[in-house]
């Protein structure tokens, strides 16, 4: 087993407790020296637990100490929160800095350095996990989910990227639906004024935001072999990584990892590897997208712009130099459009009077992407030394842009629970399910008659009341479609009740999305 290296814990821990050191001394009326015992407790357990783990832990079942060690390490955290008395914090510092530095002594290999792999790799260096990335960095020049939402900023803020990430990013002030001729709802994120979540969002530029979470994870202290990784099945439930990609890491040994984490993607090895099957969406839908030119600009600058075709839905979403183009519509309709894909691409925006007025002067300035299977749960995301994350364990229609947040929190998710990868499984299909059923409100056609009848009686009774009821069920839906209350069961009632009066006026089918 490789030599346990708690440096890390200890670094982030110095740079945590130290600032607290006036505190600390006039809480506990305790001098510079005695600090300084509160100080270097956690270090010194932390490296004599280290160096004592790297020559007994290998006689323990390796994975089941992961666990185990993570349930003391916060545990111990805990108690230095709670610490009454200047003894006591000393000896919650020693249990901490003794399940912290067992813990930096064990190994997790992540397959795939997409978002949520170097996410989970920064999240668990900054623990002082040792992390190995296999990635052979290979992308394709245009990926789905440029549109962020709100949850993402606290994510970018946790791993110092937010300001690195604002550098290449457009703001995205929220989101505008065109669903008839004249006819839009506009969200706002200022309406989130008040809330724990931020005001705004971002609109992303990857492969190039992506890789700003490649270069954390490496910044935190994770290792990456440049190369595809392969892995072998053992037996029916067991994963390990073949012999040659073990070998392309040589800091590990020749040991496999306790823990293996798939973050391919859409890729989903482990579930092709262990052959599981996956939930599939009811729609079969298809998307093409390019980056535009010459399109008139979006309002207020940054506002992504989804629209209802004919048949499907479209979207504009503002780069800093560029707009994101894209449609998405059942496979059988987008065949009717052309044989290839620059054929069907602008032929959709033809047809639509709002993106062919809109880009009018358009000029294309890259190929055509195109992407499939928008709805996707695999059957089972864990088993024994090995789990899923981000969209190798599900991910969902990207209407209301949730994929990127669903891949960051994921690997948040993992982390807070190594120890209890059930619960961990259970959170994301919760999360999955709810994202699901939101969108579904948007293509049933029930959120846009909700907003139609609402606006009509606003009109007809234009009272304090009335604007009040808009401004609250505004508010209601910018928390749920920015990730602050997804899951929320009363914004999900308030739909389901809502959308009894709100077809009154209009029935909601006639505002479907084919």
């Amino acid at each position: 087993m490789p030599c346990p290296c708690p440096v890390p814990v200890v670094v982030v821990d110095f740079l945590i407790v130290l600032p607290l050191g006036p505190q600390y001394m006039r809480l506990f009326a305790i001098g510079p020296s005695q600090f300084g015992v509160i100080v270097s407790a956690y270090a010194i357990s932390a490296g004599v637990s280290g160096f004592a783990a790297g020559l007994y832990l290998n006689r323990l079942d390796r994975r089941r100490a992961l666990l185990g060690l993570y349930t003391g390490f916060t545990i111990g955290t805990l108690f230095c929160a709670l610490a009454p008395s200047y003894h006591l914090l000393v000896a919650a510092r020693v249990v901490a800095g003794a399940f912290g530095g067992v813990a930096g002594a064990l190994i997790l290999a992540i397959i795939g350095s997409g978002p949520a792999g170097a996410t989970l790799a920064s999240l668990l260096a900054m623990k002082g996990v040792e992390v190995t990335l296999f990635d052979d960095g290979r992308r394709p020049d245009l990926i789905v989910g440029e549109s962020l939402i709100p949850a993402i900023v606290p994510v970018l803020r946790k791993l110092d990227l937010e300001e690195r990430a604002a550098a290449i990013c457009q703001n995205k002030p929220g989101v505008t639906f065109t669903f008839g001729p004249g006819e839009q709802a506009e969200f706002c994120f200022q309406s989130l004024v008040g809330t724990s979540a931020p005001t705004y969002a971002y609109n992303a530029p990857r492969p190039a935001f992506d890789r700003l979470f490649e270069e954390r994870a490496e910044e935190l202290g994770a290792r990456r072999v440049r190369a595809r990784a392969k892995i072998e099945r053992v037996g029916r439930e067991g994963l390990r990584l073949a012999e040659e990609t073990l070998a392309q890491a040589p800091w590990l040994q020749a040991k496999q990892p306790d823990l293996l984490v798939d973050s391919t993607g859409r890729c989903r090895l482990f579930a092709r590897t262990m052959e599981i099957p996956a939930e599939v969406g009811p729609r079969k839908d298809v998307a093409y997208f390019a980056h535009y030119e010459g399109f008139d600009e979006c309002r207020p600058s940054g506002q992504v712009f989804i629209g209802r075709l004919a048949a499907g839905w479209c979207w504009r979403i503002p780069l800093r130099d560029r707009l994101s183009v894209g449609v998405v519509m059942n496979k059988d309709d987008a065949a009717q459009l052309g044989n290839t894909l620059e054929e069907r691409l602008e032929a959709a925006i033809e047809r639509d009077p709002l993106l062919a007025e809109a880009g009018k002067h358009r000029r294309r300035l890259t190929g055509i992407a195109t992407y499939t299977n928008y709805q996707l749960v695999s059957e089972r995301g864990y088993g024994p030394g090995w789990v899923m994350t981000g969209d190798a364990f599900g991910f969902v229609d990207p209407m209301l842009s949730p994929g990127m947040w669903l891949a960051l929190h994921s690997a948040e998710l993992l982390t807070e629970n190594l120890d209890n990868l059930p619960a961990y499984s259970r959170q994301m299909r919760k999360l999955i399910k709810a994202w699901m059923a939101l969108i579904e409100y948007f293509y049933d056609g029930r959120m846009f008659s909700m907003y139609h009848t609402g606006m009509a009686l606003e009109r007809k009774y234009p009272f304090e009341i009335a604007r009040k009821m808009h401004r609250f069920f505004d508010r209601e839906i910018a928390c749920m479609a920015s990730g602050l209350s997804t899951t929320s069961r009363f914004g999900h009632g308030m739909l389901q009740v809502m959308s009894v009066p709100g077809a009154w006026k209009t029935d909601p089918a006639t505002l479907a999305i084919r």
